[in-house]
């Protein structure tokens, strides 16, 4: 037998298969419709940090929801999908320029219940697996029991990254303390939902109720690892045109491409029903469940070895 990479990282990729059907039979069982939409798109949706990989006149989609989310507002009322994603420059350990994505979407749903449904979802993979409810990441002990900790973005940075959200964002610092400063410090010894960002850093999110100032958007930590992304749907066209525009705005300004409008996304949201959404990286959810610190060892072939 040739022992190559490939075989050393057999039993991960055997676990990776093992979560991903766990992954799809949790969906399943409560309800939501598998859908499959396509990779490439006209127009992506405008992000000030995330680059799309250009395929002819079109795109590869850094994420599915545009088209997912014009499923919402054709009445479909709990969906997901799990596909490869495409983006730019985006390479390292917790990396790829070409990952697995899950997303999954739910009607008259918000952020919170989110958090509830990722809860119960990374506990049944557990199960399924037959971890319990203690996962073991790099020699530190995890405590999967709900409820996760919560904390709100503004509490992060008062706590861990020297100054306050509105010093950073008037700095243009934020992007580096949350990933040198406060990230690093998240969900050590229990997953930890990061939550209520500035509305500058929710482009789709639905701003509070309470607050204009912040939408209603989490990310999800464990052991420093950013596992996912989740937000309350903005359904308001205008407004999300606004902030298209505001975000192709920021790319011109940085010498990035500014990407052409997906009018039919606009158009659908004025049909959309109130939802929320969720994003989650499943290879780096493949890491912490093989205790693996490369992305590398979860995934059969790395970009370098094509």
């Amino acid at each position: 037998m040739n022992y190559n990479r490939q075989t050393a990282i057999r039993a991960n990729l055997e676990r990776r298969a093992r979560m991903i059907d766990a992954i799809r039979a949790f969906f399943i069982t409560n309800g939501f419709l598998e859908v499959e939409t396509p990779a490439r798109i006209p127009a992506p949706a405008p992000e000030a940090h995330i680059d799309a990989q250009t395929s002819g006149e079109w795109f590869l989609h850094t994420s599915p929801e545009l088209c997912m989310k014009r499923l919402l507002a054709s009445d479909y009322k709990k969906i997901f999908q799990i596909c490869r994603c495409f983006r730019l420059g985006e390479r390292g350990n917790r990396h790829l320029p070409e990952m697995t994505l899950l997303e999954w979407y739910e009607a008259g749903c918000d952020y919170l219940e989110l958090m509830n449904q990722c809860e119960a979802l990374l506990g049944y993979v557990a199960d399924r697996l037959t971890l319990g409810r203690s996962l073991v990441y790099q020699g530190q002990s995890i405590d999967l029991t709900p409820p996760w900790e919560r904390m709100s973005v503004s509490a992060a940075f008062e706590r861990f990254g020297g100054m306050t959200v509105e010093d950073a964002l008037m700095r243009d610092r934020f992007d580096d303390i949350m990933g040198f400063e406060i990230e690093p410090q998240l969900g050590a010894q229990r997953p930890l939902f990061l939550y209520d960002y500035p509305a500058a850093c929710g482009a789709l999110a639905r701003r509070k109720p309470t607050n204009a100032l912040l939408v209603e958007r989490f990310e999800l930590y464990i052991a420093g690892i950013e596992l996912c992304n989740a937000f309350s749907e903005l359904t308001d066209p205008v407004e999300q045109r606004a902030r298209f525009d505001s975000e192709n705005n920021s790319r011109a300004v940085a010498g990035k491409m500014a990407y052409p409008t997906a009018e039919p996304f606009l158009r659908s949201l004025s049909s959309m029903p109130s939802a929320a959404g969720n994003a989650l990286g499943v290879d780096r959810l493949a890491m912490l469940l093989v205790d693996a610190v490369s992305i590398d060892d979860v995934v059969a072939f790395t970009p370098e070895a094509l």
